[in-house]
């Protein structure tokens, strides 16, 4: 058994239980409620920017390139699915593992997120 972890966003989710309900005709509650978050999370409704996993996968790769990311892909992950185009949104994100990057090391992450979503904002 591996112990590497893979990592996916609201749009695989999306897909994978569109497809589920496609074969078998119908989704239990809590997978429509799954579905509905999912759809909702990866479409433009939640940050003014659409998600696709083509994206999310190329994204959390070069953020993954990052010294201070690679040991923490939990965190790569979580920037490459919330897609912050702000420092403070990264920092936020960072926070939460206690990862420290300084204000030039954080903006060059923003620099990588804005370029793989193509964020002129």
């Amino acid at each position: 058994m591996s112990d590497e972890r893979r990592y996916i966003d609201y749009a695989t989710v999306r897909d994978a239980l569109e497809d589920a309900q496609n074969r078998r005709g119908e989704l239990s509650y809590e997978q429509n409620m799954a579905l509905n978050h999912a759809t909702w999370a990866a479409s433009e409704a939640r940050n003014g920017i659409e998600t696709s996993t083509d994206v999310f996968n190329q994204l959390l790769t070069a953020l993954m390139e990052v010294d201070k990311l690679e040991p923490v892909p939990e965190i790569a992950a979580k920037i490459a699915e919330i897609i912050p185009v702000q420092a403070q949104d990264v920092k936020a994100i960072l926070a939460s593992k206690r990862v420290v990057m300084d204000d030039s090391e954080v903006e060059h992450v923003v620099t990588i997120v804005r370029q793989h979503v193509g964020y002129e904002g």
